[in-house]
């Protein structure tokens, strides 16, 4: 099934289903409420599985890699090697995402969605290269339409596969050097907002560098103004195959009815382009944290998202994901595992 044929079959949450389990929370040794978001993720991990004794049991965080061609308008303080670099070291389980992965008990799966470098066949690594690479969004079109459209394709191919696998959660990662520059192009194209006010430092680079990097998203929209209505516009103008990916897992994911849990800055692009398409796809995603990015926060009030996390994360890979998915695992044990005041014996609030 096509990604255009999934998004018209993500239908929203049953509120029925999920006024029984508040019901149930209600009954739970504790104050109403007292446990905050902790309880609205376990609901809401509930009602995207249709279960009211969930359990999480397979976890697995996707982590897309791509290059981008924008690199060479000097707007990062990393050079594009670096992309491929960290994926051996990803490969290697040396990263941040393997190590905190590690700790929740996930899986990490790294997709080469468009790394400017031919990977030779390894364990762990899944080729799906698009190209080598986006163009330079300030001279051409970051990607083709149907570029763009073959890297959502891959991305909600692998959302289904991981529904064949048992995949309980799924949380989303990012590689690609440049890729906060990108990230930045789509929330201005879509929100409005001035390229300033949405665009940060990335890797951490000085006051310059920034100033190249808000000229050349600049440039870009105003050389391709791409088209807010069409998020698949937007995203082949000024996007990365990683953005795609992530958005076209997020579909795959919530057409399985699995819940989605997002990282940072470049993984909320990919939201706020599967959003766009289809918004219900909201009700199934769980925002891990708040990026020192101030276009995160842009974007997360764009969609309607409330951050689990504020820790001042800028890494990526998933990292976000894997401290979100642990959250949510809490949540869905506080939902199933706590007594209930009958079962307790404990007397119920008047």
């Amino acid at each position: 099934m096509d990604f255009r044929s999934m998004l018209q079959s993500i239908a929203p949450l049953d509120q029925a289903f999920m006024q029984t389990v508040q019901q149930h929370i209600d009954e739970l040794t504790m104050p109403r409420g007292s446990l905050g978001r902790l309880l609205e993720v376990g609901k809401q991990y509930a009602a995207i599985t249709r279960q009211t004794k969930p359990r999480i049991l397979k976890k697995r965080i996707v982590t897309f890699a791509a290059d981008h061609g924008v690199v060479a308008e000097g707007v990062s303080a990393f050079p594009k090697d670096v992309t491929a670099q960290m994926v051996f070291n990803f490969i290697r389980g040396g990263a941040g995402i393997n190590v905190l992965a590690r700790h929740i008990g996930a899986e990490v799966n790294i997709v080469d969605i468009g790394v400017d470098y031919e990977f030779p066949p390894l364990e762990g690594l899944i080729i799906k290269k698009v190209a080598r690479g986006t163009r330079n969004m300030t001279c051409e079109p970051a990607m083709t339409y149907d570029q763009a459209i073959q890297a959502i394709e891959i991305g909600a191919e692998l959302g289904c596969k991981a529904a064949r696998e048992g995949v309980d959660i799924i949380g989303t990662g990012d590689m690609g050097i440049g890729n906060t520059t990108a990230s930045s192009a789509i929330i201005a194209a879509l929100s409005g907002f001035p390229v300033e006010e949405v665009t940060s430092r990335g890797t951490g680079i000085n006051d310059a560098m920034l100033k190249l990097k808000v000229a050349a998203i600049t440039k870009a929209l105003t050389v391709h103004k791409p088209n807010p209505k069409d998020p698949l516009d937007v995203l082949s103008k000024v996007g990365g195959f990683e953005i795609a990916g992530i958005a076209g897992l997020i579909i795959g994911s919530a057409y399985n009815k699995i819940p989605v849990v997002i990282d940072g800055f470049i993984s909320t692009a990919g939201a706020l382009i599967a959003y766009e398409l289809q918004p219900v796809i909201k009700q199934y995603l769980v925002a891990s944290h708040l990026s020192v990015e101030k276009g995160h926060k842009v974007m997360l009030e764009h969609i309607g998202l409330n951050q689990l996390l504020n820790l001042d994360l800028r890494l990526g890979e998933g990292t976000g994901s894997a401290l979100g998915i642990f959250l949510v695992e809490a949540g869905v044990k506080i939902l199933t595992e706590m007594h209930t005041f009958a079962q307790a014996g404990v007397a119920d609030q008047t």
